[in-house]
């Protein structure tokens, strides 16, 4: 089991954020996570990667209890990818120095790595096209780059569970499209971690992600089979008005990619 989540509730002062929250992912799956902004999506990816605790409830990743098991070295075999790293970085940085960061899970390198360690950097650049961007600053790069440089860097922990959180905010349609060539990619590497795919736009699902979990309101509207929730009837009624027809055309289009 990757993640199982039992009756967890999490509460700020006297608000509740989440409510009742019961999800398992089992080893092999990858799983969409599709909410609108204020769902409480970002609340239990923090739950998840142990940056915040529960009110209520149990909590394990990875195999590892919270409570029985420190956090810090939990965190250290989960790979999170958000729009909101870019800013911790450094952008005089080489890229390949971007990436190599992410064994320390630190913004930039404060000690020489081993050899073996450049060697894989560089093969992670070029395994993903990333090649010519060897030796260029990370502040030079497009976002749609950037974004990519940070699944690298990720990766580079070799974590058993990758968290990608929005990693399409901000970008035109041709880098989103090839943002997301990049994560069709890695899921079909021979030992790529889970999956979970976080957004609000449906048209970013891809067929790889057989699952889904869909959270309003800090509840759990439905999970289950991608292709079962994701019809124009489910989603009419999850965000509880019409989808527009460019919506749902966009969601046909990527499920026949």
């Amino acid at each position: 089991m990757v993640i199982e989540i039992k009756n967890v509730n999490y509460q700020r002062k006297n608000k509740k954020i989440l409510k009742n929250i019961n999800w398992s992912v089992q080893s092999g799956e990858h799983w969409a996570l599709l909410g609108l902004n204020g769902s409480g999506k970002t609340t239990l990816l923090n739950i998840i990667n142990g940056y915040i605790w529960p009110t209520t409830g149990e909590v394990t990743v990875l195999g590892k209890q919270f409570g029985t098991y420190p956090l810090g070295e939990l965190r250290k075999i989960i790979g999170w990818v958000s729009t909101s790293m870019q800013d911790k970085l450094y952008g005089d940085e080489y890229t390949e120095n971007i990436v190599l960061s992410g064994l320390f899970a630190s913004p930039r390198l404060y000690e020489d790595p081993e050899q073996a360690d450049v060697d894989r950097a560089l093969t992670l650049m070029e395994e993903f096209g990333l090649s010519s961007f060897i030796h260029r600053r990370y502040a030079t790069l497009s976002q749609g780059e950037k974004q990519k440089i940070l699944i690298l860097r990720a990766l580079m922990a070799n974590p058993k569970l990758l968290i990608l959180d929005e990693p399409c905010t901000g970008l035109d349609v041709f880098a989103r499209e090839q943002l997301l060539e990049t994560v069709e990619q890695l899921s079909k590497q021979e030992d790529a971690p889970t999956l979970i795919y976080v957004t609000h736009h449906i048209e970013e699902i891809l067929p790889l992600f057989k699952n889904t979990l869909m959270i309003r309101r800090g509840e759990i509207f439905k999970s289950g089979a991608t292709n079962k929730l994701l019809t124009e009837e489910g989603l009419t009624e999850f965000f509880e008005a019409p989808l527009p027809e460019r919506a749902m055309f966009l969601r046909q289009f990527v499920s026949q990619r």
